[in-house]
């Protein structure tokens, strides 16, 4: 057994996402029984699932999948509360309650609304409850048109503070090439290194009921890996999978955590937020943010590109308009467009107050590969 699936079966809070095909043609019991099984040997377990819109499909008897938002969104809405009667059958038989959360982007994107998320899912868990999450695809569209709830899932683990995650789909794992398309395609068991991971990609297709395919799945893998967690990608159509990946199994494929992970603040800045505006940063400027891990001053600035207030998150990017940072503002666009260029000392004779010397403080800056 690897090192790395050794470290599987010490994981203590785990996130379990659910795809749209092993919802349609998977056996819930099984499933419901293998997660009942983490939390009777003491494990936290948070349940993230698709298939709201696969289950308002069958439930309407569609034959194939609706083409506008609104359809999506309606199909959706019907299928939810057939979902959540389908989870709570299966855990009943195994004496858990489960409790529905859902979430948008925007929730998670807030920094006040991810905490009190965060919080519920922690009293849930204290409970004895597990919770299970999806997306408000009533509010919101992003995973119904991409991503089947793989974005959602890694961010829930950053909200939840997890151990590892494992995604539970309709394929055994990643591949050298897409299996539903090339016969001749090859599981590959771990990934070391998920930013040198060099496969086809490009062809991955999705399925039926889902939208994500293979793409989405190991982008959801790179997220959690900048947090310091693992990922487990596998076959949730077998029966017994994720007990097996607990034992150490070498099944699926496993993407190691990434050695210089994110803090959990640093990690929502990065991954859960929506910046709302431009900074344009002087050479110099940028040289002390990238290499000499500096806050961001007002002297290194030279444009301001957007409205946002002081406290959200906004793109740091050079004079071509390439981010390489971002990180939460101090002070607000108009206030910004005063003070560019300036020294920190200049900054209270120009607004008539200074909170702060830094425009973004160091601690609330993450760097962004290009």
């Amino acid at each position: 057994m690897s090192r790395l699936r050794r470290k599987i079966k010490d994981a203590k809070k785990v996130v379990v996402k659910i795809g749209s095909a092993v919802i349609a043609g998977g056996d819930m019991d099984s499933i419901a029984r293998d997660i009942s099984l983490l939390i009777d040997a003491g494990r936290e377990v948070v349940l993230v699932s698709s298939g709201s819109v696969a289950m308002g499909m069958k439930k309407l008897k569609l034959k194939e999948r609706p083409s506008t938002i609104p359809e999506l969104q309606a199909v959706a809405a019907l299928g939810q509360i057939d979902l959540m009667v389908r989870y709570e059958s299966a855990f009943a038989k195994n004496n858990k309650n489960v409790a529905q959360v859902l979430l948008t982007h925007d929730d998670l994107g807030d920094r006040k609304r991810f905490l009190n998320a965060r919080n519920t899912i922690t009293t849930l868990l204290k409970m004895g409850i597990l919770p299970i999450v999806n997306e408000n695809d009533t509010t919101a569209v992003d995973e119904i048109k991409w991503g089947d709830n793989d974005e959602l899932s890694a961010l829930t683990m950053n909200l939840f503070e997890a151990d590892i995650q494992v995604i539970l789909t309709d394929i055994e794992g990643i591949c050298d090439k897409d299996p539903k398309i090339h016969q001749d395609s090859k599981r590959i068991s771990e990934v070391c290194d998920i930013d040198s991971l060099k496969i086809g990609l490009a062809d991955s297709s999705a399925g039926y009921y889902g939208t994500g395919g293979m793409t989405s799945k190991v982008s959801s893998a790179n997220i959690a890996a900048h947090l310091g967690t693992s990922t487990v990608i596998a076959d949730g159509l077998k029966s017994g999978t994720l007990t097996k990946v607990f034992d150490g199994a070498d099944i699926g494929t496993i993407v190691a955590s990434k050695d210089d992970s994110l803090t959990s603040k640093k990690h929502w800045i990065a991954y859960s937020t929506r910046p709302t505006g431009r900074v344009f940063l002087d050479s110099g400027a940028r040289l002390a943010v990238l290499e000499n891990g500096r806050s961001l001053l007002a002297s290194g600035i030279t444009k301001v590109d957007g409205l946002f207030d002081s406290g959200e998150v906004v793109h740091c990017v050079d004079s071509s308009g390439v981010e390489f940072a971002r990180g939460v503002v101090n002070y607000s666009s108009s206030e910004i467009d005063e003070i560019k260029g300036l020294k920190s000392a200049e900054i209270f004779d120009v607004l008539g107050f200074k909170d702060f010397d830094e425009v973004i403080h160091r601690n609330n800056l993450v760097l962004i590969k290009p």
